[in-house]
């Protein structure tokens, strides 16, 4: 394989260029966002690590006046296109703010990071308060919020500030580019503070309303947060999801650019993997790839040959939406998950505009934060056999990378979540032989479990194991016993009490009796019990029995 000097972790867009690292040409944003100069303000939406960072970082060098960027532009795309560079290419005063720091346990330290960010921000611009354009009042608020010693009011209205004395300076219009606009909301959301972080990033978002000082605004984020709560008043608003079309080439690898990629390393052999683990994200009319985890590849085949595609996405996006909704939810979105798990497709109303403050009032929100995250993509109509209702949506994993983790990290919350659950009941029952007290409480967990293959012996061991284990009994399984092998035994030494499991699954529920019984003659005939009379005061047999998320319990 040729070295590409790939960039894994680089979304400053100079950087990439200065150092001549690897970078996929995606300046045809620039001509397509002039396509439409009277739009004010853009709302761009996409998963994580999916370009929307270095996207901005690209605009911020092609616009901005303060920079002399013909050299990192030469040769891209943009660069043919003349006109466009002469009227547009370090032109305009611009600004740039990334959110995406703004984070805390409270709202104290959040706020705390938010004033650091625009301070910083400031920094940038100290030419400002030598300038005589620039009124001493002004001046005055500025280097408050550089002493991070701003009120509150003053740091809501700073953005306002800041592009209103670059007009007074430059005498043009302003170009404003804000990344990761929600984080600050969902942090807050998550940690509960999120009504004072609203009311901050909606006071911020007023630099947006009525403006004269604004040329125009591109918004970057995860989730679109509904206009009505974050960006009351804006008018000119033009938002841009994953539904539309307009500018999802470039947002993550489109399969030319893929193409392109593998071309260039001379891995071409690689495609069919690539294609399996990183593609069938639908955007818009565009299959796309992420574009993280191709890169993160490609820069492992490069040192390893034999590498095997990993889920490197996994690590970097944040899960704690998702999880939130299984401990809402839990056993009422199982069956979905498992028909998504099992290649299937599930079909749901999308909802593109949420409040985080309503976020868990429906189930269908979840599928919504779902598919907006990357985590599940809509199917094409071609590929369906049969219509889905207006307005709904058929939602399916898409591709191997997701599926794995659905795999490990989905199922393993909701283990957790039937590990958290109250068994007390359940352990009292195994230790007084009340087989139906424990049927009932079984058929509680199992319908908390996720099952994602067909229903068998092994993930019934499993489940059976892991009950007792998790609350910190002794367990052994699959253990030489007598003449014969029990499946799962559990040791109370302290009092002296042991309870040996025997377990059978059927495909037929009207044979759950049949089996269970036939592991009570079992357990009988194999003589699992004997080795435990010199050491047990009591000594408790079951057998037990399941068909799919039900089980029947028999004491011998």
């Amino acid at each position: 394989m040729k070295n590409l000097n790939i960039p894994v972790g680089v979304s400053d867009f100079a950087e990439i260029r200065k150092n001549d690292y690897y970078y996929v040409d995606k300046t045809g944003l620039i001509t397509e966002f002039l396509k439409t100069p009277a739009t004010k303000v853009t709302l761009i939406t996409r998963p994580r690590r999916f370009g929307k960072t270095l996207g901005m970082s690209m605009l911020e060098n092609f616009f901005d006046i303060r920079k002399d960027s013909q050299e990192l532009f030469a040769g891209l795309h943009i660069s043919k296109c003349a006109e466009v560079c002469q009227e547009w290419m370090n032109r305009w005063p611009t600004v740039f703010v990334s959110f995406k720091r703004v984070e805390g346990l409270d709202f104290k330290s959040a706020y705390d990071m938010l004033t650091l960010v625009i301070s910083e921000l400031y920094k940038q611009h100290l030419y400002l308060l030598e300038s005589s354009q620039i009124n001493e009042f002004d001046k005055q608020i500025a280097l408050r919020i550089i002493r991070g010693d701003a009120s509150v009011k003053e740091i809501k209205d700073s953005l306002m500030l800041l592009t209103r004395l670059l007009r007074a300076y430059y005498g043009k219009q302003v170009i404003l580019l804000m990344d990761e606009y929600d984080v600050p909301v969902a942090k807050a959301n998550q940690n509960g503070y999120y009504n004072e972080m609203l009311d901050m990033m909606k006071s911020l978002m007023q630099s947006l309303k009525d403006n004269q000082s604004l040329r125009f605004a591109v918004i970057t984020g995860c989730l679109k947060i509904a206009k009505e709560s974050i960006f009351t008043g804006t008018n000119n608003f033009v938002s841009d999801t994953i539904t539309d079309s307009r500018l999802n080439e470039y947002f993550g690898f489109v399969q030319k650019d893929v193409d392109r990629i593998l071309e260039d390393a001379d891995a071409k052999e690689y495609a069919a993997n690539i294609k399996k683990w990183y593609d069938g994200y639908h955007f818009g009319d565009f299959d796309v790839y992420c574009p993280w985890d191709v890169m993160n590849y490609i820069l492992d085949l490069q040192h390893h040959p034999q590498a095997k595609p990993a889920s490197y996405w996994k690590n970097t996006s944040d899960n704690a939406i998702i999880r939130s909704f299984i401990d809402y939810a839990g056993n009422a979105i199982t069956g979905k998950l498992e028909t998504l798990l099992s290649g299937g497709y599930i079909v749901q109303r999308v909802d593109e505009s949420l409040t985080y403050d309503y976020l868990h009032s429906s189930e269908d929100n979840l599928w919504s934060i779902l598919y907006l995250t990357g985590y599940l993509t809509k199917m094409r109509e071609h590929d369906l056999q049969a219509s889905v209702p207006e307005g709904a949506s058929a939602l399916v994993i898409p591709n191997e990378e997701i599926r794995e983790i659905f795999q490990t990290t989905v199922v393993q919350w909701f283990d957790d979540r039937a590990r958290s659950w109250n068994r007390k009941a359940l352990f009292d029952a195994v230790w007084s032989g009340d087989s139906e007290k424990i049927t009932e409480e079984m058929n509680r967990l199992l319908r908390q479990t996720i099952s994602y293959h067909d229903y068998k012996e092994d993930y019934y061991h499993a489940f059976l194991a892991g009950i007792f284990a998790g609350a910190g009994y002794m367990v052994e399984s699959n253990k030489e016993h007598g003449e014969g092998r029990s499946d799962v035994v559990v040791y109370d030494a302290v009092n002296g009490r042991v309870a040996i499991f025997e377990a059978k699954y059927t495909r037929k529920l009207e044979n759950l009796e049949r089996e269970c019984q036939l592991a009570i003659k079992q357990m009988d005939e194999r003589m699992y019990a004997r080795e435990y009379e010199d050491d047990y005061d009591h000594i408790l047999c079951y057998g037990i029995s399941f068909f799919r998320k039900r089980c029947m319990v028999r004491k011998k």
